[in-house]
């Protein structure tokens, strides 16, 4: 597992600007912010992947250069993944897309719940599949939807990408996921409270993206 907040680099400060109110209520900030975690964590995640030789021609010669073997599949969970997505995107820009609506259904009394009421995914089969999506809270919705990506095909390996994450939701991936994946974190925080947010966390990404919803 990669937690970035465990290494000193300017990522902090974005960090910081994602958790810290008084520039939380500058949306643009928050979307540009999420975005840059994204393009660090996209670099950070590339380093693992696959590459291959060619030549080029410079002005002056011809050199040798490394490309990717093959682009890696984003997947973004809606709404709140969309500027944290922005920033894998700009890094692996020829990489198909695939989008999944999924939200938390919270009912007086009863257990938390996962809605799912979209999907549009290509091909998985044997493919590095980069799940990206801000927080990483209680992690049921993260396995919830591997399971539904896999009848798109079984991938090669998964990457699980998030800006916050939770003990508890690291804890429930492990014992839940079988199948080959790595875990990439912007900060890993100290829990979740009876509501199941993440504390110290940020809010609701979404929300702070893109303005509340009824």
């Amino acid at each position: 597992m990669f937690i970035l907040n465990h290494h000193d680099s300017i990522a902090h400060q974005f960090l910081e600007g994602l958790r810290d109110i008084s520039v939380q209520k500058d949306r643009l900030k928050f979307r540009t912010n999420l975005e840059r975690l994204g393009q660090i964590l996209a670099y950070e995640i590339s380093k693992t992947l696959c590459y291959e030789e060619h030549t080029i021609s410079t002005p002056l010669a011809e050199t040798h250069s490394k490309k990717l073997q093959s682009q890696p599949v984003l997947i973004s969970i809606l709404r709140a993944a969309m500027p944290f997505y922005n920033g894998f995107l700009s890094f692996y820009d020829e990489a198909d897309s695939g989008f999944i609506g999924a939200y938390r259904k919270e009912n007086e009394g009863e257990e938390l719940s996962i809605e799912f009421n979209y999907l549009a995914v290509p091909s998985l089969e044997e493919k590095e599949v980069i799940i990206i999506d801000p927080m990483l809270a209680t992690g049921k919705s993260l396995i919830t939807t591997i399971h539904h990506l896999q009848q798109h095909g079984n991938p090669k390996k998964i990457h699980i990408a998030a800006a916050i994450a939770a003990p508890e939701g690291i804890d429930h991936i492990k014992a839940n996921l079988k199948i080959p994946y790595e875990l990439w974190i912007g900060a890993l925080d100290e829990k979740l409270n009876d509501k199941a947010y993440i504390v110290p966390g940020l809010g609701d990404a979404g929300d702070l993206s893109f303005g509340p919803k009824l």
